[in-house]
């Protein structure tokens, strides 16, 4: 097992290894034995498959359990969700000595954060994620939230979980599909930070790679030390961000059809297409058979970001890669971005 520290204000630790669903009981009850209740929020799918085990665990531990499943899918992640999780929270009584545990991808881990954010101004929350992409990106950086209908992420809050626990012999269960879009996020910390990543994802990887925990764990390590830099991605934390600012639109416009992974692969490709190294990474993307273009025009994507976060007034800051393992931010106006694309 690998234990990588996150230095934010309220330090914590993301463990990653084999075997770790099991064992999740003991390892809560290892941050905070006051804890007496425990909520998992997690989607129908991800509850078929993990729940039992987790919460065998839980009660073995000595926490009171209890669920809540919501249906599987970015439909699901809107206030309306995070309100019924509100009120589950409430009519159990929870208290601030309580926590809530996301179980599960992307969604689960938002919009469980952003819940145990608001309930009594902050309980703890938990995350274990099941989805590649979840491991190496959402579940890690204290970035909670929902979607509204004019764009995606455009309600939510900066709360640091109180540990992650990454189980990585859950991706051998994974669905292929979303072991592929997953790849995209590794992808994006290739080129943003680790050139030697890059160099690595050229033998394609699988679920089955002997060396997937450690391209699990060394995503985690470069965004953990991004995260410690800049906790309310106000300034570098943004590179995280490559390809996610078209990516976003592309989601909206196919109104959540088009994943997050795969949108984030058309993202990066969009906004590469003027940079030296555009040809590296459609080659890279076309390894993981990701998408690699949309027929986005730049009057859609301008339109698009008008509610992005990462928009100040007037002006927005875009990641660009124009070297492998280097991202730069460059703050521009909507027009200059325009004529860019």
């Amino acid at each position: 097992m690998e234990t990588i520290c996150v230095k934010v204000t309220n330090e914590y630790k993301v463990l990653v290894g084999g075997g770790l669903l099991k064992k999740s009981g003991s390892l809560i009850k290892e941050t905070d034995n006051k804890i007496q209740k425990v909520l998992v929020v997690t989607d129908t799918n991800v509850h078929k498959l993990y729940m039992s085990e987790l919460k065998a665990s839980l009660e073995a531990s000595g926490f009171e359990f209890f669920e809540f499943v919501f249906e599987s899918g970015e439909q699901s992640k809107n206030l309306e969700t995070v309100s019924k999780i509100l009120s589950e929270l409430a009519d159990k009584t929870f208290t601030r000595t309580d926590a809530v545990i996301a179980l599960g991808g992307g969604v689960a881990t938002d919009i469980a954060g952003f819940a145990a954010s608001i309930f009594l101004r902050g309980i703890k929350v938990y995350q274990i994620p099941t989805s590649l992409l979840a491991q190496v990106d959402a579940s890690v950086g204290g970035k909670t939230g929902v979607d509204l209908p004019q764009g995606k992420n455009l309600v939510g809050s900066f709360y640091q979980p109180s540990l992650v626990i990454i189980d990585t012999d859950l991706l051998a269960s994974l669905d292929d599909i979303l072991f592929t879009e997953g790849m995209a996020e590794v992808i994006k910390y290739a080129f943003i930070s680790d050139e030697k990543l890059y160099y690595a994802l050229q033998k394609k990887v699988t679920k089955k790679s002997p060396e997937l925990v450690q391209i699990v764990s060394e995503c985690i390590r470069i965004k953990a030390d991004i995260v410690s830099k800049d906790e309310k991605d106000n300034g570098p934390r943004q590179i995280l961000n490559f390809g996610h600012t078209i990516g976003h639109v592309i989601e909206k416009l196919s109104n959540y059809r088009v994943s997050h992974g795969f949108a984030v692969a058309k993202g990066m490709e969009r906004i590469s297409r003027n940079s030296r190294i555009h040809e590296e990474i459609v080659k890279l993307l076309k390894i993981y058979n990701l998408p690699t273009d949309d027929p986005i025009s730049a009057q859609e994507i301008i339109k698009g970001v008008m509610n992005d976060k990462k928009k100040r007034g007037g002006t927005i800051t875009i990641a660009f890669v124009d070297q492998i393992g280097h991202c730069d931010l460059r703050t521009m106006s909507l027009e200059e971005f325009g004529t860019y694309l």
